[in-house]
């Protein structure tokens, strides 16, 4: 990196270098300059960051043996389990997290933080259940969502939706934005809610709360189908994910900014937060795409990118989280996202990047 450069040139550079390592000619050089330039439209103003950072991390705390309720009922981590995590967080100078939904675990999670003072903010997430069967888009979904099911989802949603208007009542100090809905808009996925219908729950958490309220969801759904959207929310909330895409390491840098830019190109006027952007330590999906090696250059080279563009940007995730995926499969990548290893073990990421000069901290986990 040329870290003595002034940030606007510093991003000019590396995007450029980028390009330049894959073409060779003058013309594909010009073309390349031509696309960093149009990348550094991107870059937001100073106010613009969610809570006055550019890097922050997405929690969830469940550890073995703990998930949310799968339809059993949940098994949660402990205070003291997730005061150990939020400690180790804080040391590493995270100040702002997301959560998910609004259940118990979330809770817990603005309750230690409240009751031991901890330094930290919250994107509190307002998790939405399917309204909408999307069986004939999503891989995992076999038959259709019974309609009961469905109308049962919805009233759990208002439920839900009055949860997260109350969390931020009562954390208003903590809470600096509210979420609703996660990739519930795209067809691919088995939650999927009507665009109208997220668009009357952000009016209505809007109306009820002083905080910025908005969606999140993949970078291509904003692109082509956010624009009306867009004007409702208070912000842009986008996912980008260049491994799932079939890009290895050499891209990953390139093809986040280019997700970015697709998204600013359609809706021009509308302040950007990416909350979730992350490499998969380890997958099967994945092959020698995936590493902890490409991990920390991806995390690196994005963090500085978002930190030059004052774009907020949630790594994903704080944890891996092995009661996600396919159980037979302990190698899938949905459980292999996090900076540290189910069992608190730092990845390379946090010991030859952002730790530092933390080293003692580093040897006590």
């Amino acid at each position: 990196m040329v870290e003595q450069l002034p940030s606007l040139m510093h991003s000019i550079v590396l995007v450029m270098l980028l390009g330049w390592k894959a073409y060779g000619s003058n013309e594909e050089q010009q073309t390349q300059t031509n696309e960093a330039g149009e990348a550094n439209l991107l870059k937001q103003q100073r106010g613009d960051l969610l809570a006055n950072v550019s890097r922050a991390v997405c929690y969830s705390g469940f550890r073995s043996g703990q998930h949310p309720d799968r339809g059993e009922g949940a098994v949660n981590p402990s205070e003291a389990e997730i005061l150990e995590d939020l400690t180790i967080l804080s040391n590493l100078g995270f100040k702002l997290i997301r959560m998910y939904d609004c259940g118990e675990n979330s809770q817990q999670v603005l309750h230690v933080i409240r009751t031991n003072k901890l330094d930290f903010k919250v994107l509190q997430g307002v998790w939405l259940k399917a309204e909408l069967s999307t069986h004939e888009t999503c891989a995992w979904l076999t038959e259709p969502i019974p309609q009961e099911t469905l109308d049962a989802n919805k009233v759990n949603n208002g439920q839900e939706l009055e949860r997260g208007i109350r969390l931020a009542h009562e954390y208003p100090e903590i809470i600096v934005a509210v979420n609703v809905g996660n990739e519930a808009l795209v067809d691919w996925n088995d939650h999927k809610v009507d665009v109208n219908t997220i668009t009357s729950y952000v009016k209505q958490v809007q109306k009820a709360i002083d905080q910025p309220v908005t969606v999140a969801d993949n970078y291509d759904w904003w692109a082509r189908n956010g624009t009306e959207l867009a004007a409702v929310v208070d912000f842009v909330s986008i996912h980008v994910y260049p491994i799932w895409e079939g890009k290895d390491i050499d891209e990953g840098l390139s093809y986040s900014i280019a997700n970015v830019q697709r998204v600013k190109d359609s809706i021009p006027n509308s302040k950007i937060v990416i909350t979730e952007a992350g490499w998969a330590s380890i997958a099967s999906e994945f092959g020698a795409r995936a590493s902890q090696d490409k991990q920390l250059e991806y995390y690196k080279d994005l963090m500085h990118w978002a930190e030059d563009m004052n774009i907020t940007t949630f790594f994903f995730e704080a944890f891996d989280e092995d009661w996600k995926g396919d159980p037979r499969n302990i190698w899938g990548a949905e459980k292999h996202w996090g900076l540290f290893t189910v069992d608190r073990k730092p990845k390379k990421v946090i010991s030859k990047l952002i730790m530092k000069g933390k080293s003692r901290f580093l040897r006590s986990q």
